[in-house]
């Protein structure tokens, strides 16, 4: 089974949630976090299928990269 980490982050400035993951390849943003990670686990198959890559029994496994903010 092939596993692939996605990274995702809040951007502040632009007040949305990114995706990345060069392996795919895959960018993706959205304003709501489970929407998406919906949208990922939908468009990672058809991305790699579209690169020709194993598409079939992938792991996705989703790494939230968490920030502080001091007040």
């Amino acid at each position: 089974m092939n596993e692939y980490e996605i990274a995702i982050a809040f951007d502040d400035e632009a007040q949305r949630w990114y995706a990345i993951n060069d392996d795919i390849p895959l960018a993706l943003e959205d304003d709501s976090l489970d929407t998406l990670i919906d949208r990922v686990k939908i468009a990672a198959p058809d991305v790699l299928e579209a690169n020709n890559m194993p598409h079939v029994g992938i792991s996705l496994v989703f790494k939230v990269e968490a920030q502080a903010v001091m007040v």
